[in-house]
């Protein structure tokens, strides 16, 4: 079993900037690809970036290119998502979640386990 836990989220004016964190316990953290995704109110949940089980390979989503950075630790077990030059659109609760493969994916259905996400709120 693999445990996932976000933190970092926030209210953010626009244009500000948030680091997302996610702590994984459990199984060999270097084994699993990993990936943010986000849901808004009223919306289905989307992809947002993913990086390689070794982190040598990174996906995102193209609302978020060039603004979102995905990365890992494999010593801290731990997977970060910056998020720069945030906009309103951004707002959604943000999800960390495993996969049991070794390249990154953005299909949901792709994944294993799943954290309880954090709240990123970004405001005029």
């Amino acid at each position: 079993q693999v445990q996932l836990v976000e933190s970092g989220g926030g209210l953010v004016q626009a244009g500000g900037s948030l680091r997302l964190f996610c702590a994984v316990s459990g199984r060999t953290f270097s084994a699993y690809a990993m990936g943010w995704f986000r849901q808004a109110p009223g919306k289905e949940r989307e992809f947002v970036a993913a990086i390689s089980s070794g982190g040598g390979m990174t996906n995102s989503a193209d609302s978020v290119k060039g603004r979102f950075t995905i990365s890992r630790d494999n010593v801290k077990n731990t997977v970060s998502l910056q998020m720069n030059s945030l906009k309103p659109e951004d707002t959604a609760v943000y999800y960390c979640a495993a996969a049991s493969r070794r390249y990154p994916i953005r299909g949901s259905e792709g994944y294993d386990y799943w954290g309880q996400g954090t709240q990123v709120t970004v405001s005029l």
